[in-house]
Formats: structure tokens, sequence, C-alpha cells
């Protein structure tokens, strides 16, 4: 069977305009559907190692050495499976997690809903400003506050990508990623980790969290890669991928979807996971228990590694974060700004909005509180998205366990509950950031 399609020839960035633009047809081949079904659980991916997570995964390595790389592990693998969820609304359901709220929900609920969604993309573009802020501060010397506004030079990069489709957006989005893990599989080589040390702390030890800073970085870590955007961005871009509606075809389309997913966020896992390596195998065997700052991690790399290729391939790969996830987050955004509101604006006025409203506190910030303070903000970040998580994941939970919208292919007993547990232990840590802060 062939789907006659229409050719997509305009921007890439605008989720009505690009949903069913890449066709998957009962005649392909195995291999040929699997590879047009990748794409959404790498542009997903990106949120999950962007610049937020560096700085928590820095100061876990530097402070426990490896005895932390087991909660990665579980924070990937809970990702893992809201992100399904995600996928499998978009597909079965046909509708984004945005939209679908807007059917099920009271009108005031639903705008309730699109405020802490939006704060959400907010927190998530002031991460990536000052990660490519700072990557423009220590590959090129500029002033920080000068980084910060160079970033803005990128959103008339992202507007000036006109495409003929939505497969555009995910190979640039691919390249940055394959630069970011390149960049630290080298510099992994550079710093010879221990195998044992790695192996030994992706076991869990509940006996580590008589620490209580070892707890705080535990809650920094969940709270920096499970982000709430992604939620409503792969429900929808799931979606531009087209097949036959049959059960059969449907049945097919999940599997595709979920090798997708798990796939990318593996590798997602293993980048965060690398981050949390390099700084035990270079800062915490060599005595620098404390480095928590990007900067410092940047500057401490060449001297204790003895190549200055290490420390500017970390740059390098800060850079390709931060750009990677500014393409995601204006996919969200407009995704967020249709579901909820129903509203459509040009692509670049969101852009424009979005990437406006992030520079003013990150310049700010970074003028108010100096140079040092970069590694503060992301943290700032990462507990606003934190926050924001269980706002996301509850609709989440509920339409995919509705069989009124789900049919057979509602959340049964073991995913439900492992859903609503993953739920729990979130509330439950971000009351734990309140009370200390309290």
């Amino acid at each position: 069977m062939s789907l006659n399609l229409p050719r997509v020839a305009t921007a890439p960035f605008c989720p009505s305009e690009v949903r069913g633009s890449v066709a998957i047809a009962d005649g392909l081949p195995l291999w040929r559907k699997l590879l047009r079904a990748t794409g959404p659980g790498l542009l997903v991916a990106v949120g999950y190692m962007d610049p937020g997570n560096w700085a928590t995964d820095i100061a876990a390595g530097s402070r426990f050495g490896y005895d932390l790389l087991f909660v990665i592990l579980m924070t990937g693998i809970a990702a893992i499976l809201l992100q399904s969820l995600a996928m499998r609304l978009g597909l079965v359901a046909g509708e984004d997690l945005a939209r679908m709220a807007r059917i099920e929900y009271h009108p005031a609920a639903n705008i309730a809903l699109w405020l802490l969604a939006e704060i959400a993309i907010i927190a998530t573009d002031v991460a990536e400003v000052l990660g490519s802020a700072l990557a423009f501060n220590l590959l090129l010397g500029v002033p920080l506050w000068l980084g910060v506004l160079l970033t803005g030079l990128d959103t008339m990069v992202v507007l000036g990508l006109k495409g003929n489709g939505f497969r555009q957006v995910e190979a640039i989005v691919l390249g940055l990623v394959l630069t970011i893990a390149v960049c630290f599989v080298a510099q992994l080589v550079i710093a010879g980790p221990s195998l044992t040390g790695i192996l030994h702390g992706v076991v869990p030890k509940l006996s580590i969290f008589a620490d209580h800073q070892a707890i705080y970085l535990a809650v920094g870590i969940l709270g920096a890669t499970v982000m709430p955007h992604n939620l409503y961005l792969h429900s929808s871009i799931v979606q531009t991928r087209v097949t036959d509606r049959r059960p059969a075809a449907l049945k097919e389309s999940l599997r595709f979807a979920t090798a997708d997913i798990v796939v990318s966020l593996l590798l997602a896992t293993l980048v965060n996971g690398a981050i949390l390596t390099l700084a035990a195998a270079t800062f915490h065997t060599n005595g620098y228990a404390d480095v928590a700052e990007i900067d410092d991690a940047y500057r401490l790399l060449a001297p204790i590694t003895g190549a200055a290729a290490a420390a500017i391939l970390f740059g390098i790969a800060l850079f390709a974060s931060g750009q990677s996830a500014t393409f995601t987050g204006t996919i969200a955004g407009q995704i967020i700004l249709e579901g909820f509101l129903d509203l459509k604006i040009p692509c670049w006025q969101r852009r424009m909005i979005t990437r406006g409203l992030a520079l003013v506190p990150a310049l700010v910030g970074v003028l108010w509180l100096g140079d040092h303070a970069v590694g503060k903000l992301l943290v700032l970040t990462q507990v606003v998205l934190s926050l924001q998580l269980p706002f996301a994941i509850y609709p989440l939970i509920r339409f995919t366990s509705n069989r009124r919208i789900m049919g057979d292919h509602a959340n049964g007993v073991v995913v439900k509950g492992a859903a609503w547990l993953i739920f729990a232990g979130i509330v439950a840590a971000n009351l734990w950031l309140i009370a200390q802060s309290l």
C-alpha cells in the first residue's frame, strides 16, 4: 500500500504543518520502516542531555565519584516509561497531550496547565541560553554577558532553516547529538575511568543517602533528567509518522516508536553517565571533590588529564548541547500554544518570544550574581522544571489509562502502577526540595 502525501514545504517547526509528513508504507522492507520511524525519539533525547544536566552530573561525580551512577540509570528508565506513554497517546488517540487536556478538562484547569507548561519552556530556554553563553565564554573568551546576547543569533539561524519536511530538523539534531557523543567518548578515552568503579556505581546503594548532599544531588539529577516539555513534544511529533490505521499497522507503529524512544533515551542516559564518569575519573580521583561549576570543570580538565584537547572537546559538546535543545524547545513551545489554546501564530514569533523571555533572566542573573553564578542558575532552572513535572505527568497517566481514549491500548495494571510510583517519587522529591528551602 502506498500513501500519497502532500509535500511539506513550510518551516519544519510548526507542528500543525508537519503531521503526516513522513510516510511508512506497508510495502517497505522492515529495515526501511525502522529508519523512517526513527527520529522523534532523538528530538526528545536532546532534552535529556541539555546544559541543565551538566551541573548536577559534574557535582555528583566530583563529590561522590561513581556512586550516583545508579541514580542516572534509574531516572533514565523512568524517562523511557513516561515518554513511551506520551508516544502511545499521540499514536493511539491521534492527539498530543496539550490538545487532549483542552478536550478533557475545564477551561480554567486547561489555562492553569498551559501557564505551567509555558514556565517550563522558559526555564528550559534559560538553561540553553546559559549553556551556550558559557560555551562562547570558554571557547572564544568573550565575556559571559556578551555570550548571553550572542545566543540571540541562534534564533536567526533556527528561523532561517526552511526545509522540505521534519526530517531536516531530525538530521540537524542527529548531527549535534553525535557531536556530543563523540566528544565525550574522546574525553573518557583521555581520562581513563575505572571500569570497576563504573560497575560499582550502577548498583543501587541506599547507604549513600545517609549523606544529606547525596540526596540533594540525586533530586537534582531527577529534576534535570525528566523534563515536562518533552512529554508534550513527544506526543505530537510522533504523529509526523503516517501509517495505515488498521489495528495490525498501529501495533507495528507502536513497536517501531517504542524502539526509537528506548534507543534514543539510552543514548541520552549514556551521555549523562559519561558526564558524571568524567567528573569522577578526573576530579574526584585527584582530590577535587567540590567542583560544581561547569567553567571550573572546563579549566581543570586540561591540567588534570594532561591533554588540552579534553577541555576543548568539553566546550564543543557544551555548545552542541545548548544548540540541539534550542530546536526542540521551539517545537515544544509551538505544540503547547496550539494544543492548550488552539492559537496559531507564525513560528518566528513564537521563537522570538521564547528566546526574549529567556534572555532577560539569564542576562540579569549573570550581571547581578557574576560569572560564577551560571551553575547556581542552571540548578535553579532544573528545580523549576522539577516543580512543573507532576502537572504534566498526572494528566498523561490519566489519559493513557482511560479506555475511552486509548481502547485496548490503555495502560495495564503493571504499567499504571509503575507510572504512579514514578509520579509519587517526583512529588516526594519536590516536597523535600521545598522543605529544604524554607
